[in-house]
């Protein structure tokens, strides 16, 4: 996640600050979201609720101020008094789903279940709204409990002997692969048939890397089966548990 750069909408230092300062109870309730809870029934709460929910049902990609304005019963302008745009509007639905992981206590002995566990945590959650996975990606996060899920990534890979440098890139690298991963399976289920109603699904695909020409893709055309093998989250797991083994031999000593 520190590895992306700031989109042109990004908060300034001064309100990352604020951010901070304002958020130091707890990552469940970041200063955006603690602000006039009490003084107006429109919170910040209620809007990420309703964003939500209008991206369980019609995905994230139709997400707009003015939907979520009209699922709370007022105007956009409304909830630019609590929300600066869509993108911020993103990073919180990001943190309200991420402030829903469970980090567990780093340990040496098992380092490696922890990290895919909390790497599946924020995959479930990321595919129950079409999408949202694209708002993780938009700007650099401000929410902390956003944060707090890179934090608790780090301190895993660091109890387990993990160099400094390489858990830092390999956190955020399957942050990255997470949402990507979430994208595509968005994708796939918003683009489900072809231009004829023919179903894409598996046997669909494997068909068609099959119809490629043999001297030009022989191996695709081979290996067809194989391409597109792989049952529910196997896929997802097998590319963790690369990245993690990548790392243990990085860490160990050079051979003589």
């Amino acid at each position: 996640m520190a590895g992306r750069r700031a989109a042109r909408d990004a908060i300034s230092r001064d309100q990352w600050a604020a951010l901070i300062a304002a958020g130091s109870t707890g990552p469940e309730t970041g200063g955006r979201r603690a602000a006039g809870r009490e003084k107006t029934p429109l919170t910040v709460e209620r809007i990420v609720d309703a964003a939500l929910d209008a991206v369980e049902e019609s995905g994230f990609e139709d997400l707009t101020m003015r939907v979520v304005a009209t699922r709370l019963g007022t105007g956009p302008a409304s909830l630019y008094a609590h929300v600066r745009n869509r993108a911020e509007l993103g990073d919180l639905l990001i943190g309200r789903l991420c402030s829903q992981v469970a980090l567990p206590a780093p340990d040496p002995a098992c380092w490696r279940d922890q990290f895919m566990d909390v790497c599946a945590q924020l995959r479930d959650r990321f595919l129950r709204y079409p999408g949202v996975a694209q708002a993780a990606l938009a700007v650099v996060p401000a929410d902390l409990a956003t944060l707090r899920v890179g934090e608790g990534l780090l301190a895993i890979l660091l109890a387990g002997g993990t160099p400094a440098r390489q858990a830092a890139w390999a956190a955020d690298a399957a942050f990255l692969y997470v949402t990507g991963y979430c994208l595509e399976a968005s994708a796939a289920r918003r683009q489900s048939t072809d231009a004829d109603g023919r179903v894409i699904d598996r046997a669909e695909i494997a068909e068609r890397l099959r119809m490629l020409p043999p001297d030009l893709f022989p191996h695709t055309v081979a290996h067809a089966r194989e391409l597109t093998s792989g049952t529910g989250h196997d896929r997802f797991a097998f590319t963790l548990s690369l990245l993690l083994q990548g790392l243990v031999r990085a860490g160990e000593p050079p051979v003589a």
